[in-house]
């Protein structure tokens, strides 16, 4: 039977580490913290650092390469957690329905934290404070930190009552 490279060892060796080791493993070995949880991700990630120790990284011409290749506009990044971006309203349109059943122009009101809430209904978003947001949840989201239904947190939906 061949002798496993220190390498495959090693590889072997992480296989039998659970998510908590797997992170403190990462640490060592990127010098940061990593926000993921995965496992399998984190066991690929220290999979190929260790590789890359060992036989080191791609060469500089296929660096140089691929940065001239990847065109940055297109790679995604999500934007931070309960990040909804603000838009200054403008005119409230005439009265009508919209397909959730909220009347334009309707206002919704609630206490919350000692301070009352107002939301106006506009036909394409929802205005609290002169700012515009995507829906009533979007403005829940805003308006208490968390991740709550609109329609729960403004009373319009029957289940656990909103923060």
């Amino acid at each position: 039977m061949p002798t496993p490279t220190p390498i495959a060892a090693q590889l072997h060796a992480l296989q039998g580490l659970g998510t908590a080791e797997l992170r403190q493993r990462y640490r060592e070995l990127f010098g940061e913290d990593t926000p993921s949880h995965n496992r399998e991700y984190l066991f690929k990630r220290i999979a190929w650092r260790l590789q890359e120790q060992a036989y080191g990284g791609l060469s500089d011409r296929a660096a140089r390469r691929l940065d001239a290749l990847v065109d940055e506009s297109l790679i995604r990044q999500r934007p931070p957690k309960g990040f909804t971006p603000p838009v200054e309203a403008g005119a409230t349109p005439a009265s009508t329905m919209r397909k959730d059943n909220l009347r334009v122009g309707t206002v919704l009101r609630r206490q919350y934290k000692g301070r009352e809430i107002a939301v106006t209904i506009l036909e394409h978003g929802v205005q609290h404070d002169s700012l515009l947001y995507t829906s009533l949840t979007a403005a829940a989201r805003a308006i208490t930190g968390t991740r709550t239904s609109g329609r729960l947190f403004f009373g319009l939906a029957t289940g656990k009552a909103g923060v």
